[in-house]
């Protein structure tokens, strides 16, 4: 498909590309393990690794002076023209070579993840969208097999979250659930999954000791709540609790950074 030049940032075939967050997708749409609404992937990193993943693109705009690769193989109309035009249409102070709009894909329910995940991220009322992407990042880059949130989450898909991620969003299935209580009390019935709730309380044990006395051949999930409140009372009681060691002073890290460590000391 032949590129289309843009002139003018009035352009009325940008207007997609004009869209913020809510523009693209809206609450009913994240809800919605079948895919509703739309994404925008930021970069040449990410578009591809959302084409490679099966993401169905639906317009891009990329640089004039230098159309990535990818431009020419997702099969819809590419977009090209200078750093200001993309610049103000976008939004972007520093524009990528090219954004993409998708199609949100499918997602797997809570209950398929669960069934199909060894090593579990479960993040509860973790909504700033850059730790959501650095979650993702660490998980998926050390070998976790998926991540699942509460209702009050960020989005993965938002597009800070796939920029931090830088695309690995898409090689780390995730689900979302509005009954986390409830999911936590059936992997907690009979010890099917343990359960390890990262808190910055001194009389919890170091993660290292957790980790040295758990079974590795037993599934197990690590958990993580938001930076003010942390994991609600009902959460911790179904867990075990672990804490990562800290100078003096200091109460905790963030939680894109603590995943990091707990996804590596409980890999």
């Amino acid at each position: 498909m032949p590129f289309v030049t843009i002139d003018s940032v009035d352009d009325e075939r940008l207007a997609l590309f004009r869209l913020r967050e809510r523009g693209l997708t809206t609450r009913a749409d994240k809800r919605d393990d079948q895919g509703a609404g739309l994404f925008l992937a930021e970069g040449d990193l990410v578009v591809e690794r959302a084409f490679r993943a099966g993401c169905t693109p639906v317009a891009a705009l990329a640089d004039a002076e230098r159309v990535p690769p990818i431009a020419s193989e997702l099969g819809v109309e590419v977009f090209v023209g200078g750093d200001e035009i993309r610049r103000l249409v976008t939004g972007l102070g520093m524009p990528h070579p090219i954004v993409a709009i998708f199609q949100r894909p499918a997602r797997p329910s809570a209950t398929t993840l669960l069934a199909q995940s060894h090593r579990l991220v479960i993040v509860e009322q973790v909504d700033n969208p850059a730790n959501i992407g650095g979650i993702v990042r660490n998980a998926a880059g050390l070998g976790w097999d998926g991540l699942l949130l509460d209702s009050f989450s960020g989005d993965p898909l938002s597009r800070r979250s796939l920029r931090v991620a830088m695309g690995t969003t898409f090689a780390l299935p995730h689900a979302r659930t509005s009954h986390l209580d409830d999911v936590l009390a059936a992997e907690a019935t009979g010890g099917r999954r343990d359960l390890i709730a990262l808190t910055p309380d001194p009389t919890a044990a170091p993660i290292d000791e957790i980790a040295a006395a758990l079974d590795p051949a037993r599934p197990r999930a690590v958990l993580i709540g938001s930076e003010r409140a942390g994991l609600q009372p009902s959460t911790m009681a179904r867990c075990i609790t672990a804490r990562i060691p800290m100078a003096e002073h200091v109460d905790s890290l963030n939680a894109a950074a603590a995943s990091a460590i707990a996804c590596f000391a409980l890999r």
